[in-house]
């Protein structure tokens, strides 16, 4: 019994992972992990080997941290000064007083308000703004790719268990 309580369980973790992909208040990654751990710890006949687990662990860390990161480097790419930098690092964290809608545009209005301030002209600031866009939507594909991946596993090894028991 407890067993299909931990799979239900991570099949759940996996499925808000996916959510939590593109949506920036649920942390998708770690869900997803979190997902692979329930189904480990399952007793499932054809566990996952350690190696596995370890090797999702550090992608979904190192996720995480792009996360936060990949933004700022849009910002730096498309031409932004450190005053953008350092704008769409504020406005990332001023984002997330504001849900989901903060994480996404605080960064793009950091950045555009940084180059303002340090003296840029709208055109310059807009594509340094656009670069931290870009930055969120690259990391947002990452993390989308990365869940539905554990996801895969997931019920690929779940389906396989169900098919054995039959």
């Amino acid at each position: 019994m407890i067993e299909w309580l931990m799979i239900i369980t991570g099949a759940i973790l996996c499925l808000v992972g996916v959510l939590g992909s593109f949506l920036p208040v649920i942390p998708g990654p770690p869900l997803s992990f979190a997902a692979i751990l329930f189904l480990h710890f399952s007793h499932i006949h054809n566990r996952l080997s350690i190696t596995f687990i370890v090797i999702i662990l550090i992608i979904t860390f190192l996720l995480t941290l792009l996360d936060y990161l990949i933004p700022i480097w849009g910002t730096k790419k498309f031409g932004g000064s450190k005053y953008g930098v350092w704008g769409s690092t504020i406005g990332l964290v001023i984002g997330l007083f504001f849900g989901p809608l903060g994480i996404v545009f605080g960064p793009f209005l950091g950045a555009l308000l940084g180059e303002l301030f340090g003296g840029r002209n709208t055109i310059d600031s807009l594509r340094s703004a656009w670069g931290s866009f870009v930055g969120f939507i690259f990391s947002t594909g990452l993390k989308l790719l990365f869940t539905l991946f554990v996801a895969t596993v997931y019920f690929t090894r779940v389906i396989q268990q169900i098919g054995d028991m039959v």
